[in-house]
């Protein structure tokens, strides 16, 4: 059985809360109480051992181009560059439709789309390069093209098995 739930409204409309570009630990860090305070530590920064991107579109030219640029702007940060390689075939996708809707069975129409992918491996970054790399290569990303990230991130041991 299906149940409706009840959801309050309220009846004004919601009005837009002002945006804050400070925060109150930053107003306090400067008065006088908080100078003689050391600053907090920090977080220690994440290690990866490996970042593997994994690009997909449809025009093997285009992509070829921008690994080339992911690979430069690598070099550009010190950031060890692996292995890329791309599958040799494309993988395509077939979709089979029938011409007319109701009848003529065996008139048919095929479509097909045709997926490159291509691969880039990059090793021993820290979590603020790899930041500052993703989001300039993620900014110019051209039309056409997918990219998922794959993260290795490299963890301390537990106390457990340190013994």
């Amino acid at each position: 059985m299906l149940k409706w739930f009840n959801i309050t409204r309220s009846l004004a409309p919601l009005a837009p809360r002002p945006v804050r570009w400070y925060s109150d630990a930053v107003v306090a860090s400067t008065s006088q109480a908080a100078v003689d305070q050391p600053p907090p530590v920090g977080v220690p920064d994440k290690l990866y051992s490996r970042v593997e991107l994994q690009m997909k579109g449809i025009d093997p030219e285009v992509m070829k181009s921008y690994a080339l640029y992911a690979k430069t702007a690598a070099e550009h940060l010190d950031i060890e560059v692996g292995k890329h390689w791309t599958l040799r075939k494309a993988v395509k996708d077939r979709l089979t439709l029938l011409k007319s809707v109701h009848i003529y069975k065996k008139h048919r129409v095929q479509y097909e789309v045709r997926n490159y992918y291509r691969f880039m491996h990059f090793h021993k970054l820290t979590g603020s390069t790899l930041d500052t790399f993703l989001e300039y290569i993620e900014r110019n990303l051209p039309e056409g093209i997918a990219l998922k990230v794959t993260k290795v991130e490299l963890q301390e041991l537990p106390e457990h098995l340190r013994k």
